[in-house]
């Protein structure tokens, strides 16, 4: 699809080709030690939401691997935006028995908002990336039905500031972030409602308990298709593949609300190197897989993977793009 031709492009081919010796090296892995019994991947959000499903995939064909030898496990730890998972991961044991599947604002914004965080980077290795997602923006029946374009939805708001607002996974995630640049570069008060995921926030959406509500676009799919709500705008650099007709946020004049998160795969940083070299080699086999693109697909996920190495890469590259506009947006988590 063009948006992980897209993602594949900005990776470095230095990094690649380097990640690319590392794996060839460690194809010996094995040698070091059988599989793991079983594996929990943990998720920080509710089950049915759009990363859930990534999870849910990866977990089932991981059994029988050099890394597991029975089918994973999910256990979803929502709260927070995702941190209870992280912090759950960063008390584990660390024999890779336990890993997370974590948003990359996680680490590339959570650094710049909270002044304290009960972990850092440095407490995980990265396995690799899993999905990437677009966000999107969407009204339900609490707004009315000619509300049809951001620029309605924007003029509708500045004219009833009363009912102006809009939901996300929680403070501080993308979603939030880009909503509330959003209400600043249109200079159009935005009210921000945070819940804990997005799965709650679109059933609100959904029953007019809230105006509107900015989420992984894949959460909105579903509702979407019933005639339930409405999708306004999408967050990547060119249309969502599952939303063709919904305009971006750029084509609409909001260039800097360009956003394509995505779902990684993470260990405990003191899990041994060949127990990642296998969960690596394990998890990627996975996502290449053709039902599992077309089963998190059906939620609005581009499936794909990457080396540790470019993960990393991404990850650094996001929290430097994300502290300038976290500035600007001026959210702090006492804020």
């Amino acid at each position: 699809m063009q948006d992980r031709r897209n993602f594949v492009k900005s990776l470095s081919a230095g990094a690649a080709l380097a990640a690319f010796g590392g794996i060839a090296s460690r194809s010996a892995y094995a040698q070091g030690g059988g599989p793991l019994e079983q594996v929990r991947i943990l998720y920080g959000f509710p089950a049915g939401s759009a990363g859930d499903s990534v999870a849910r995939r990866v977990a089932e064909k991981i059994g029988g691997t050099s890394y597991s030898k029975n089918m994973g496990v999910v256990e979803n730890k929502p709260g927070a935006g995702g941190r209870i998972a992280l912090e759950s991961l960063r008390g584990s044991v660390g024999d890779g028995s336990v890993i997370v599947l974590s948003q990359v604002s996680a680490f590339s914004i959570y650094p710049h908002i909270y002044s304290k965080l009960p972990y850092q980077a440095k407490d995980f290795e990265p396995i690799s990336i899993g999905a990437i997602m677009h966000h999107g923006l969407a009204v339900g029946p609490a707004v009315p039905a000619e509300v049809k374009t951001l620029k309605d939805f924007l003029a509708w708001s500045k004219n009833n500031p009363d009912k102006a607002s809009f939901g996300s996974p929680g403070a501080g995630t993308q979603p939030h972030l880009i909503g509330a640049l959003l209400s600043l570069r249109s200079g159009v008060k935005l009210s921000h409602v945070p819940y804990r995921g997005t799965a709650p926030a679109v059933s609100d959406l959904a029953g007019g308990q809230i105006a509107a509500v900015m989420g992984p676009s894949g959460d909105f799919l579903s509702y979407y298709k019933a005639g339930k709500l409405r999708v306004l705008a999408t967050s990547g650099q060119q249309r969502n593949p599952y939303l063709p007709n919904v305009p971006t946020f750029a084509e609409q004049g909001f260039s800097d609300l360009i956003a394509e998160e995505w779902f990684g795969f993470y260990a405990n940083a003191k899990t041994p190197a060949d127990v990642r070299q296998r969960a690596h080699a394990a998890i990627t086999a996975a996502l290449k897989s053709d039902a599992l693109k077309d089963s998190v697909g059906v939620v609005g996920l581009i499936a794909t993977s990457s080396t540790p190495e470019e993960m990393a890469r991404s990850q650094q590259a996001e929290f430097d793009r994300w502290g300038p506009l976290v500035k600007q947006i001026g959210f702090t988590a006492d804020s």
